[in-house]
C-alpha cells in the first residue's frame, strides 16, 4: 500500500484524489493546502490527516508526494521532493518559465527519484492505443498529424491571469501527445492566435484561439488547434496519416446512441468537459506511477517531458510575438 501527502486540495486536487482512492493499493495518508478548510474537507472525506508542508517532507510513512497546487509552488516542491527523497507525481506544468523548469528537473535527476508528470492525455485509452498502432507501423511511415483540443467555455479570467497563457496552460498537452506519437525531435514551431472568444482574455494579455504547426527534421508535420470555446461540448480528437492508411480517435460521448429518422442522423454531444472525458486516465496515469515505484521503471511521462513541452510553448509564444517560424533548440 503507498501512502501519499496530497498538496493541494482544489479542483485538480479533489480529481486526483478520486484516482489515488480508486487504486487498490493507494490512499491519501495526509492532505496540505494553504487554504485549510479545503485540505480539512478533503481529508475527512478520504479518512486522511492534515498536514503543513514541513511534515510532509519529514513523515517516514509518506510514500510519494502529488503535487496539485498552484502552478509557482511546483518547481519549489518539487525540489523539496528531490533533496528528502520522495518520488513525486506533479500536475502539469513543471513550470511557467523554462530555466526553472531544467533546474527543477536537474534536482531531481540529481536524485535519482521517481517522478511522474500529469499528462493524463497518454494514458486515455484511445490515444494510447493510436500512439500504439502508429508505433506498429500500422499506418505505415507517419507524415502528418492533426491535434484539436477545444475547451467547452473559457475559464473564469482570474484563472487566465495565472495560467501562464494558453501555450503553457492548455495547448502544453498536446505539445507533449505530438512529441510522444512522433517519437522524434521537433526541428522548426510557427505561431499564430488571436482573441476571438472573450475580449476579456485579451484585454490580460493572451489568447484564446491559437494554431500551431511542428515540423521534424525528417519533415514530418504536427497542425494543433487550439480553441477556448466549443458550444457542443468538450472537443479532443487526434488524426494520425501516413504511408499506409489514417488512424483517428475521435470525441467520447456518454453512450454510442445514434438516433436516425426521416429527418436525420443524430449522435450524442461529446463528454462535456476533461473531469468526463478524462476520468479514466487519471486513474490510470497514478498506476503507472505507482508501478514506476514498484519496479523501479520510468513512468509514461516524466519531469523530462514537462521540460521539453514547456519548451516548445516558450517557442510558441516567441513565434506569436514575431510572426515568424522558430527554431525549437534555440529555447
Amino acid at each position: 500500500m503507498k501512502q501519499f501527502a496530497l498538496i493541494g486540495a482544489g479542483r485538480i486536487g479533489k480529481v486526483h484524489a478520486i484516482a489515488i482512492n480508486s487504486v487498490a493499493n493507494a490512499r491519501i495518508k495526509s492532505v496540505c493546502d494553504v487554504h485549510e478548510p479545503s485540505a480539512t474537507a478533503l481529508a475527512a472525506q478520504y479518512g486522511a490527516d492534515v498536514a503543513s508542508i514541513d511534515s510532509v517532507f519529514s513523515d517516514a510513512g509518506i510514500d510519494a508526494v502529488l503535487i496539485a497546487s498552484a502552478t509557482d509552488t511546483h518547481t519549489p516542491l518539487l525540489k523539496r521532493c528531490a533533496e528528502a527523497g520522495k518520488p513525486v507525481f506533479c500536475e502539469k506544468p513543471l513550470d511557467l518559465n523554462l530555466a526553472t523548469a531544467r533546474e527543477a528537473a536537474q534536482a531531481i535527476d540529481q536524485s535519482g527519484i521517481v517522478c511522474g508528470m500529469g499528462f493524463n492525455r497518454r494514458f486515455d485509452p484511445q490515444f494510447s492505443r493510436l500512439q500504439q498502432r502508429v508505433a506498429n507501423g500500422d499506418i505505415g511511415n507517419l507524415e502528418t498529424l492533426i491535434i484539436t483540443s477545444r475547451d467547452p467555455a473559457p475559464p473564469p479570467i482570474d484563472y487566465i491571469n495565472v495560467s501562464g497563457g494558453l501555450f503553457r496552460d492548455m495547448m502544453i498537452h498536446d505539445f507533449d501527445i505530438a512529441r510522444w506519437v512522433l517519437d522524434e525531435p521537433i526541428h522548426s514551431l510557427y505561431a499564430t492566435g488571436s482573441c476571438l472568444v472573450d475580449e476579456a482574455i485579451g484585454s490580460a494579455g493572451d489568447i484564446d484561439t491559437a494554431s500551431v504547426t511542428l515540423r521534424t527534421a525528417s519533415g514530418k508535420i504536427v497542425v494543433i488547434t487550439n480553441s477556448r470555446r466549443a458550444v457542443y461540448g468538450y472537443d479532443q480528437r487526434i488524426e494520425a496519416f501516413g504511408s499506409q492508411g489514417m488512424l483517428q480517435a475521435m470525441n467520447n460521448s456518454e453512450t454510442n446512441l445514434v438516433f436516425s429518422s426521416g429527418a436525420g442522423v443524430v449522435s450524442e454531444p461529446p463528454l462535456h468537459f476533461f473531469l468526463e472525458r478524462y476520468a479514466d486516465a487519471y486513474r490510470i496515469e497514478l498506476e503507472d506511477f505507482i508501478n514506476a515505484l514498484q519496479n523501479g521503471s520510468k513512468p509514461l511521462a516524466d519531469h523530462n517531458d514537462g521540460v521539453a513541452s514547456l519548451q516548445l510553448a516558450e517557442a510558441a509564444n516567441a513565434s506569436l510575438q514575431s510572426g515568424a517560424a522558430v527554431d525549437v533548440e534555440n529555447f
